[in-house]
């Protein structure tokens, strides 16, 4: 049975193999292919693109910069257009993002970041949307990793 996989900045800079972010470039793209061929849902979050742009847009060599830059938008635009491995989640709208801010500050209480914590509410969305399938956040980063809801 499929699964639905929110894959998080973590996960987008080492598919893009992004320098000095890309630590964990072949684990990365090899549990992919498994997701892949596993026919798992595999989607990426409106925070996972903006961070991703932000830390490519501080890389420190510019032809670097613009070449990542490229390329970064070269995927986005293909998830975007469904033609990447996961398709992008929808931008929340004006009503999802109040309630995300009206949330955020007992979130920040807890050292979670509104990125991090717009991820977290689209993992709850999903699973109200979906109740009877297996969704988890693929992340390296310990918080966000700790989210999965098995069926």
């Amino acid at each position: 049975m499929s699964m639905i996989v929110i894959v998080d900045t973590s996960i987008y800079l080492n598919v893009l193999d992004v320098p000095g972010r890309n630590q964990d470039h072949k684990k990365v793209l090899q549990a992919m292919e498994e997701y892949i061929k596993a026919n798992n849902h595999l989607f990426l979050p409106f925070a996972a693109i903006v961070e991703t742009g932000n830390h490519i847009a501080h890389l420190p060599d510019g032809d670097k910069r613009r070449r990542f830059a490229e390329w970064f938008c070269r995927q986005t635009r293909m998830a975007l257009e469904g033609e990447a491995p996961w398709k992008a989640l929808d931008i929340p709208d004006r009503a999802e993002l109040l309630e995300w801010l009206s949330d955020f500050p007992n979130a920040s209480m807890r050292g979670v970041s509104l990125g991090d914590y717009s991820i977290i509410k689209q993992f709850h969305k999903l699973c109200a949307r979906h109740p009877a399938t297996t969704i988890k956040i693929w992340s390296l980063d310990d918080d966000l990793r700790s989210y999965e809801r098995r069926v």
